[in-house]
């Protein structure tokens, strides 16, 4: 028996990587899932939960498409009568310098990322806030999870990501912006940032290659899935609107944004030459030039 038994979680992009790894561990804690993603992958995912005596559900289709996504949600609802979690997953790359990428490259990237993470958000909040809605008065909703996933790009920027990172920072603010709106309803909504293996960062750094002297993987994608494991859970009922830096065995709370500092003019309006004169007292010790990368070393 799980932490999760009784819970019903979508899980987007589940038919291979990190995702994959999400549903699996959401299932074995007794979750019932639906695993979403394009063709045969997701059948495969979750035939394999089912033979492993979990209960799962195969979705196809993009979670960027406003009707598929719907589709996904009732599937959820009309297999096993309701539902608890949602884990935004999917995503793609398609990496290339500002002044090389093409208009098709940016526009897929947007997509697949900004719009599917919105697109089951909104059709889940839909149906969470209706449920909330026919409680009788005074009835607390049963907590509901939003999971969605951001990156390191997303938070410090990184170089032929323009696509990727600009998308992934879109998807931190909009967690903020669905834990501040369904709040109320019962629904918390976080974002992690993980960093593993999977199809999309194999290539990346030789230091994601998998240990051959047995000691701990620390870029094995199932490193990540804990954590969402944690976040669907009741246990994290009073976490919302937070992000999290995943890596092997390090968990990172960040602050996305922060005040680093303020000067005023004092009553008047500013003009370019008083903010020479007090750029010293804005950036204090701050270099002014572009900030290093901001997370873990690789």
């Amino acid at each position: 028996m799980g932490n999760l038994d009784g819970k019903v979680a979508i899980v987007t992009g589940a038919g291979q990587g990190v995702g994959e790894c999400h549903a699996e561990l959401l299932a074995s804690l007794g979750a019932a899932v639906v695993v979403n993603d394009l063709g045969e992958s997701a059948e495969k995912v979750a035939a394999g939960i089912v033979e492993r005596g979990g209960r799962a559900v195969a979705h196809v289709g993009s979670a960027s498409d406003w009707d598929a996504a719907g589709t996904m949600v009732r599937t959820a609802i009309e297999e096993f009568g309701d539902l608890h979690i949602l884990v935004n997953n999917a995503g793609i790359t398609r990496d290339a310098m500002s002044f090389s990428m093409t208009e098709a490259q940016f526009d897929a990237v947007i997509d697949v990322h900004v719009k599917g993470h919105f697109a089951p958000s909104h059709h889940a909040g839909a149906y969470w806030r209706a449920q909330a809605k026919a409680l009788a008065d005074g009835e607390a909703p049963v907590g509901r999870r939003i999971i969605n996933t951001s990156s390191e790009a997303g938070l410090f920027g990184s170089p032929a990501q323009g696509n990727y990172a600009s998308a992934k920072g879109a998807i931190l603010t909009m967690t903020m912006v669905l834990a501040r709106e369904l709040g109320r309803y019962g629904v918390t909504a976080n974002v992690i940032a993980p960093r593993a293996r999977t199809p999309m960062t194999v290539d990346v750094s030789p230091s994601f290659a998998a240990p051959t002297d047995g000691s701990f993987d620390r870029y094995a994608p199932e490193n990540i899935s804990p954590i969402v494991a944690w976040l669907a859970s009741d246990a994290s009922a009073g976490v919302s609107g937070h992000a999290f830096i995943v890596i092997g065995d390090d968990i990172h709370l960040i602050r996305p944004t922060a005040i680093a500092s303020t000067i005023s003019a004092g009553g008047e309006a500013w003009t370019p030459e008083a903010i020479t004169a007090r750029i010293g007292d804005l950036f204090g010790d701050i270099p002014t030039g572009v900030p290093p990368f901001g997370g873990p070393p690789m």
